[in-house]
């Protein structure tokens, strides 16, 4: 790999090193930050995972309870306090500007690094090192390659939260999973990660479960290999309840790709799109202003109704 090996040369000239995934951080997000931040501490280098989100998922939020002193963790704000010249930005589980935590701060950087596993478009961040995988099941995974190559090591807890980050992604090693994957699970179990403590991060609360429950039963199959499930008008949803809504659909019999769309607390409509492979619905979210890979892809659209999302969807699946 010799990127790989670039990218460790630009991690050991650099004075500090900050790390940034994209907006509504999940765990396979937060986990890569804290993996680049184990190789930064291996190289006796400062790093900083930069955080702006200002509310949570509960699996992301129970991570950042138990996450220690030695993993520093800042706003965007605070970024002039630590930066210096030689700084260098590592962004992780996306590759497009507009996704970030906070795009603006790019320009501090004269060098950049983005380790993803999501497809390139026009809007993918050029002025960088890049390691973009699409075959890789997450973020986690190629941090995790990186972690061995490097031959850093990391404790336990570290390589629990990494592990997290791969069984979100694949949904428990469903979707998206190679051999690869289960050799970047090995490796850290192998380090210590503790599967137990991965499904504590996982737990659902039981009157979501209940309200998702709901939307399925509204479910519609197109040609027979489309799962279609549109939300109530009235009830609004995070954004990681559509996806675990469109995980579940795709793992009915002969359905190769799933649609979730709903009304979003933060006043969008959310679309949310999984696949077996098939089907590239990530292609498809784009055409929607969003993205993704062919296995897993979302969308947030303003200024549209429900009816109108959902109409625009079908016109693109027939």
């Amino acid at each position: 790999m010799r990127l790989a090996s670039k990218i460790k040369r630009e991690l050991k000239r650099s004075k500090n090193i900050f790390v940034m995934a994209h907006k509504n951080l999940d765990l396979d997000a937060l986990g890569a930050c804290i993996g680049v931040s184990a190789i930064a501490s291996n190289f006796k280098k400062q790093s900083y995972i930069i955080v702006d989100d200002k509310k949570h998922e509960p699996a992301v939020g129970r991570v950042l309870k138990e996450i220690t002193n030695s993993i520093k963790i800042i706003s965007s704000s605070e970024i002039s306090k630590y930066h210096y010249n030689k700084s260098i930005l590592v962004i992780v589980d996306t590759n497009k500007r507009e996704l970030l935590q906070n795009s603006k701060i790019l320009k501090l950087f004269n060098k950049v690094i983005i380790l993803d596993h999501h497809q390139e478009t026009d809007q993918t961040i050029k002025e960088s090192i890049r390691i973009i995988n699409e075959n890789a099941s997450s973020a986690c995974e190629i941090v995790t390659n990186l972690i061995d190559k490097f031959k850093v090591k990391i404790s336990a807890q570290l390589a629990t939260f990494i592990l997290a980050g791969i069984v979100l992604d694949t949904n428990n090693f469903v979707v998206k999973t190679s051999a690869k994957t289960y050799k970047a699970a090995y490796y850290l179990a192998s380090q210590g990660a503790n599967p137990k403590k991965v499904q504590y991060f996982l737990k659902q609360d039981i009157k979501d479960y209940i309200i998702r429950q709901k939307v399925i039963t509204e479910v519609k199959v197109i040609n027979n290999k489309y799962a279609l499930s549109v939300a109530p008008e009235q009830l609004k949803y995070k954004r990681e309840e559509l996806a675990k809504i469109a995980d579940t659909l795709l793992q009915f019999n002969k359905i190769e790709a799933s649609f979730v769309i709903g009304n979003r607390i933060d006043g969008c409509v959310g679309l949310s799109a999984r696949s077996d492979g098939t089907f590239d619905v990530g292609a498809l979210a784009e055409k929607l202003g969003g993205g993704g890979d062919k296995y897993d892809a979302a969308a947030q659209i303003n200024d549209k109704s429900l009816e109108e999302v959902s109409k625009e969807l079908l016109e693109l699946l027939d």
